[in-house]
């Protein structure tokens, strides 16, 4: 897989995590879900992402965007 995949990847089971913990254990996983999801906009315009860094350093295959 790509860093772009993985980026995508990471991003959906992080907020999909982070409701699910919201329902059960603590209201307060929401947070979370909105620092992903503000993560997420920041590189659609910036191209920054620091899981795309650390992917790249660990060898994955670069994609289109990052």
């Amino acid at each position: 897989m790509t860093v772009d995949r993985l980026v995508i990847a990471f991003a959906g089971l992080f907020i999909l995590l982070s409701l699910l913990l919201s329902q059960y254990h603590n209201i307060n996983w929401l947070w979370f879900t909105a620092f992903v999801g503000a993560n997420l906009l920041q590189s659609a315009f910036t191209g920054f992402c620091p899981l795309a860094i650390i992917l790249k350093k660990l060898g994955r295959p670069s994609g289109s965007a990052f």
